[in-house]
């Protein structure tokens, strides 16, 4: 599954900090652009996933509804 985000990047002194606009927590520094967004994707990825496993934890059992949402902007 793909999904799509939007990523920010701006230089600061002698760093470059990522974020991503749509998800707050998700941001990063790096000495070089290129770092950077590398960076940003680890970063992005293991707040994605470490969600996933907080909520299938606390969302478990035989009343819980889980579904794909999807939203066109």
């Amino acid at each position: 599954m793909s999904r799509q985000f939007t990523a920010v990047y701006k230089k600061a002194g002698k760093w470059y900090l990522g974020w991503v606009e749509e998800i707050p927590g998700v941001n990063t520094q790096g000495k070089t652009l290129k770092e950077t967004k590398e960076n940003l994707k680890e970063a992005l990825l293991l707040v994605l996933e470490t969600s996933k496993l907080i909520n299938k934890k606390e969302a478990s059992g035989s009343n819980v509804i889980r579904e794909p949402l999807s939203i066109a902007i």
